[in-house]
């Protein structure tokens, strides 16, 4: 099923100014939402000429507009560059494996551990120059790059020669094969049901443009104009105008290799999460992304508006620091005396909270508590509770093993290490929606109820950006954080959790781990059975270990202007169809 946004209808409501939302008091929770109910998307409709889509994407802090796939390394700026196609190449089916008809085709051959990449002979920059195999080889080069910064080094290093392009000792990369000007032939050490999927650790689901970056240092590329200010893209609307961390405004590629885009302009803003119900009561948007969900009760029945919405990707989780992420290896070193090493602890902090409770109170059931860290979107490969139970609440198991494990209560209730020592332990929390200080002061409370003194790094919560540049490096002053992960179509954990990744932000490695990974990653598993059955071993493991501890799985919902349509929120299709 396409996944498009066609177009705008008139509609005479659409324009019709909202009653004004209720007065102030505390917010009643009146039941939880019927998930089953919701439509994933518009009806199709015969568009306007010219209209003008206008989309909010609620954040509380700006973007920091990173406008390419290289350099990115969180939801909002994809967001703000999902209308030039996001750089993706390949589009996906039902399962989100790759399939053909997008930017670029794909050829695997199992037998000689090789895919071919093959683009659309029409697809173009937006400035006009030709896009494929130079681009495409080149992304790998700066991502290879020992001068690179950014995230994606660990998701690539299956390919033949990067590792030693990436150590100085080849200038080129061996595995990289220019066929011709839209061809390029991929050679990998290892073939696994990865290169099937749509995602990190796969095949190179991306590219950027040589034209335009060649000539800049790779350590310079993320800060450049080329980057920031006048991004080119292949996509189906190309950046027009950018207000920097508020807003960004989109028109049709006029080199878009498919068909011209119904509507004429795109404009994207930052909404703050308390002034976005009222954007919405007021019609001022068309489409709104990222909307919170605790204060879900407050707009679903917005007049003019369907309330579209899906499992997502995402989830919730406890991270715990283990270690460092050792920049010029590319590897996480886990510390075997860092604060949070034993696993008794992490496990009681675990136990400890009510997540159920929390989904029902605050997120009004858009939210249940997670028993893995593999999303239930994935089928069978996700971990039922009776495989993985995951940390239901429990106070007195967590009790008792804190107590078990020798930490040992003083007159005050606090507990000390086992050693006698005085343990406090710093928690990381983002600044967001109303919730956000309430689920964390009730995390601190049931912690103390378990004896463990927790306060708040920083001593308050901390804003998105802030917060995940302190966790991607390793903050000491964060002992335990709570985060999230949108991810991808690929269910292998390898490229979030496994010893190369730099999104490990646990820096947790081990032997153990590290086989189990590589055994989903393997030629065995082309087998699903086999697949299957690995996939569950580790997700037991993980949990055993609890480097981290997955809290939540999300729901999200798309409020959407009836005068939107054909626009669809399945994720089974890449980002130049939702928008085109």
């Amino acid at each position: 099923m396409n996944k498009k946004v066609v177009g705008l209808i008139t509609l005479a409501a659409a324009s019709t100014m909202m009653f004004t939302a209720c007065g102030g008091g505390a917010k009643k929770v009146t039941g939880e939402a019927k998930k089953d109910k919701f439509p994933i998307e518009m009806k199709e409709g015969k568009a306007i000429e010219n209209g003008t889509l206008d989309v909010a994407v609620v954040a509380d802090t700006p973007f920091k507009g990173v406008f390419n796939p290289a350099f990115q390394d969180d939801a909002y700026d994809a967001y703000f560059y999902s209308p030039t196609g996001g750089g993706s190449i390949f589009y996906t089916d039902s399962t989100f494996k790759l399939k053909n008809g997008g930017p670029a085709d794909y050829k695997f051959d199992q037998d000689k551990k090789t895919v071919t990449v093959t683009f659309n002979k029409n697809l173009k920059w937006s400035d006009g120059k030709s896009a494929g195999a130079d681009d495409y080889i080149f992304s790998y080069k700066t991502i290879a790059d020992k001068n690179y910064e950014g995230v994606r080094y660990g998701n690539i290093t299956n390919v033949v020669g990067v590792e030693e392009y990436h150590d100085g000792k080849a200038k080129d990369i061996s595995g990289l094969k220019k066929i011709d000007d839209k061809t390029v032939e991929v050679t990998y050490k290892e073939v696994s049901p990865s290169l099937l999927q749509s995602g990190d650790g796969g095949v190179l689901n991306w590219m950027i443009p040589k034209h335009t970056l060649e000539s800049i240092p790779v350590e310079k590329m993320a800060g450049s104009d080329a980057v920031r200010k006048n991004p080119v893209s292949f996509g189906p609307f190309v950046i027009s105008k950018i207000v920097k961390g508020e807003s960004v405004e989109f028109v049709p590629n006029k080199y878009y290799y498919r068909s011209t885009p119904k509507v004429s302009k795109i404009t994207m803003s930052t909404v703050k999460s308390s002034a976005a119900v009222e954007a919405l009561k007021s019609n001022k948007y068309d489409i709104a992304l990222s909307m919170t969900t605790d204060n879900y009760n407050d707009y679903k029945d917005t007049e003019n508006y369907t309330m579209l919405g899906d499992t997502e990707f995402s989830y919730s989780y406890l991270g715990f620091k283990l270690g460092k992420y050792d920049v010029k290896k590319a590897v996480s070193v886990t510390d075997p005396n860092a604060k949070m090493a034993d696993k008794n602890l992490r496990q009681a902090m675990g136990y400890a909270l009510d997540w159920d409770a929390i989904g029902k109170k605050y997120y009004n059931g858009l939210r249940t508590r997670a028993n893995t860290v593999i999303s239930p979107v994935f089928g069978a490969l996700s971990a039922t509770d009776k495989e993985v139970p995951g940390y239901p609440y429990d106070l007195d198991k967590a009790n008792k093993i804190l107590d078990d494990a020798g930490y040992k209560k003083g007159d005050d209730g606090i507990r000390t290490n086992p050693k006698g020592e005085k343990l406090t332990i710093n928690f990381a929390s983002m600044a967001g929606g109303a919730t956000s200080q309430p689920i964390a002061d009730y995390q601190i409370q049931q912690w103390k109820k378990i004896g463990l003194d927790v306060k708040l790094a920083t001593g308050r919560l901390i804003d998105f950006q802030a917060f995940y540049e302190k966790v991607q490096k390793d903050d000491p002053g964060i002992d335990v954080f709570a985060a999230a992960w949108s991810t991808d179509g690929n269910p292998s954990p390898t490229s979030l959790y496994g010893p190369k990744a730099a999104f490990n932000f646990s820096r947790f490695v081990s032997d153990e781990n590290t086989k189990l990974m590589a055994e989903i990653d393997s030629v065995k598993s082309f087998d699903e059975t086999y697949r299957k059955d690995k996939m569950i071993e580790w997700q037991k493991y993980a949990s055993e270990e609890a480097f981290v501890i997955p809290t939540q799985f999300r729901y999200q919902v798309v409020p959407t202007n009836n005068r939107v349509t054909g626009y669809n929120i399945s994720p089974d299709v890449s980002g130049e169809e939702v928008w085109e």
